[in-house]
């Protein structure tokens, strides 16, 4: 199969046979991982690179001991996140996503299924794959949920932007890398130093 082949399978719809939900997605015993975007089944990409996993970890981490004795949780993928539009019934909810990372700190959106609304911070970390649906697809679904901050990482790059949802709509930040230390608006009083995220990627 041709690279390009094989880069539209994984961004693109499985299908387009109508619109699926949540209630669709509990009943699917697939091998792989699929998110569910307004109703259309995305593939997840394949495993997860070196430094992908390095980032998700130390960012996990750091947020994990920050996190610690306060009301807002971290969980990492994969973690259930349902975007509720009209109601939460499982038969209502058309977008189930599986954040790399995302904070909560609203215990009521949490069930054992996973989360049902929008989490305060959101990080994607880029891989092969999914640079169209994390910078299209969820970018979209992010804003119109209400998610606070959607933070993007390209871990081979060593970059990150960081979204800030703004009267209804993402202001981007400038572009952070080695030597930046950056603070989260949505997790107040959490900071990041992006030379210990990417001092060993390659």
């Amino acid at each position: 199969m041709e690279k390009e082949e094989l880069k539209n399978k994984v961004e693109e719809p499985i299908a387009d046979y109508g619109r699926y939900t949540y209630a669709d997605y509990l009943t699917w015993q697939m091998e792989e991982m699929v998110e569910l975007i307004k109703g259309k089944i995305f593939r997840q990409a394949a495993a997860p690179r070196v430094n992908h996993q390095r980032v998700s970890l130390k960012i996990s981490n750091e947020l994990y001991n920050f996190l610690k004795g306060k009301k807002c949780e971290v969980f990492a993928a994969p973690f259930d996140v349902r975007l509720p539009v009209k109601s939460k019934k499982h038969e209502d909810i058309d977008t189930v996503v599986q954040p790399d990372i995302c904070v909560i700190c609203d215990p009521q959106k949490l069930d054992e299924l996973g989360c049902v609304g929008a989490p305060d911070l959101i990080v994607e970390i880029l891989c092969p794959g999914n640079n169209k649906k994390e910078l299209q697809n969820k970018y979209e679904v992010y804003k119109e949920s209400g998610v606070k901050e959607y933070w993007v990482i390209h871990p081979n790059e060593c970059t990150l932007i960081i979204n800030t949802l703004i009267n209804g709509k993402y202001q981007a930040s400038r572009i952070f890398t080695h030597g930046d230390k950056v603070a989260s608006q949505a997790v107040e009083g959490f900071v990041l130093d992006l030379e210990e995220v990417f001092d060993d990627m390659f």
